[in-house]
């Protein structure tokens, strides 16, 4: 139970541009992905699914968000259009969660998408748990329906995030977390 609560403490966002490989084998990304998937799920709905990007699937996925960003923004500097081309090729393995709702009489669609982002944050616990980095991040891209549509996801559908995972470069440093006297109360 210690080393549990002792991960929990000292989970932490690493930047992309801060990993390299190797990335997890394909057991561990099974792991990962199965971990994803068991978060609270009132009704049983599923109503949230991965997308692995791995290798040219990467490139690939950074083509189609810089076609979008070059045709919303004609004048954008070719530094610009490159930056969009490899948001996600800095760390080896992206698994893009993707969150959509059904209709139920007693599990409204909020309960529905905070389930999606409790699969993200087990995702981003269990990469953390095998040794390696990890970062939840959006960007203009991931509420973009152009891009969206781009990397497969179908009108309803939505990207609670990418998340970015490998070996950390270098120690990540803490940020200012809240004091829990500013966030708590009690009734």
């Amino acid at each position: 139970m210690q080393d549990a609560i002792e991960l929990l403490k000292m989970r932490r966002s690493v930047k992309p541009r801060e990993m390299s490989g190797p990335g997890p084998s394909p057991a561990e990304l099974e792991t990962i992905l199965t971990i994803g998937a068991r978060v609270p799920d009132h009704g049983k709905l599923t109503p949230w699914r991965f997308i692995v990007f791995e290798g040219d699937a990467r490139v690939r996925a950074g083509e189609v968000i810089a076609k979008v960003f070059t045709l919303k923004n004609p004048s954008a500097p070719a530094a610009d259009i490159e930056i969009e081309k490899r948001r996600l090729t800095d760390a080896p393995l992206v698994i893009g969660v993707v969150s959509f709702t059904k209709p139920h009489p007693k599990v409204p669609p909020w309960e529905q998408e905070l389930s999606a982002g409790a699969s993200a944050m087990n995702i981003v616990t269990a990469a953390t748990a095998l040794g390696y980095g990890a970062c939840w991040l959006t960007g203009w891209f991931a509420f973009d329906r152009d891009v969206l549509d781009g990397l497969g996801l179908k009108a309803d559908e939505k990207l609670v995030g990418l998340i970015h995972i490998g070996r950390p470069s270098k120690a990540s440093q803490d940020r200012p977390r809240p004091a829990l006297a500013d966030i708590v109360t009690r009734f």
